[in-house]
């Protein structure tokens, strides 16, 4: 088996610095000191480790706002971790600024399901290859699982081409706008994800 060979095709950075996958910016805010300090404390020895225990962290610890009636609209990271809960997107930056914040070059990814799903393309140490990591939460039928190649990718939902569903290849640093235009209209209590755009403009 070629390990880097993904089930869901390559994903490619849309920025030729890896720096910016490690920036802090107003969404990925990891010199935030909330995120700061879990970032320490789910530190490990082993980097590839530690990135398994962020992920873990909020796939298990942060909700989702479907799962649990609680729409936080959070998107900000640090507002993510404040809520405790937030839409996938939110989980995503999150995620970013976790393993960020742990000097693991980390973005942002999606998928065309019925809504845009976000999840996140992470470099981790010692690996030549970006790989997805899907931090949603296993509930509702979601089955996300850490993997170290592509070739283990484990996502929280499979795609049905039939029905036009597709994983994007890009590794964002930063939201796209579209999607940053759509998470600021989000308000509070507002149940569903009629403020998200269904699909990026260009299917990459």
């Amino acid at each position: 088996m070629d390990l880097s060979v993904s089930p869901h095709g390559p994903l490619r950075t849309d920025r030729p610095d890896l720096a910016a996958y490690l920036a802090a910016d107003a969404v990925v805010d990891h010199d935030h000191p909330a995120i700061v300090a879990l970032a320490a404390e789910l530190r490990r020895a082993d980097p590839v480790r530690t990135a398994e225990a962020v992920f873990e962290h909020v796939r298990d610890r942060i909700d989702h706002s479907a799962d649990v009636g609680h729409w936080s609209a959070a998107y900000r990271a640090s507002d993510v971790l404040a809520a405790g809960n937030a839409i996938c997107h939110g989980k995503s930056h999150l995620l970013a600024a976790l393993m960020r914040a742990n000097g693991i070059p980390a973005g942002l990814c999606y998928q065309k399901l019925d809504v845009l799903h976000g999840l996140n393309g992470v470099l981790l140490p010692g690996s030549p290859w970006w790989v997805r990591l899907d931090g949603r939460g296993n509930r509702n039928g979601a089955d996300g699982h850490f993997a170290t190649t592509p070739a283990e990718e484990r996502p929280a939902w499979a795609n049905d081409p039939a029905l036009g569903e597709h994983h994007y290849t890009t590794v964002y640093a930063t939201p796209p706008r579209e999607l940053l235009d759509g998470l600021r209209d989000g308000v509070p209590g507002s149940v569903g994800y009629g403020y998200l755009p269904l699909e990026l403009p260009d299917r990459d």
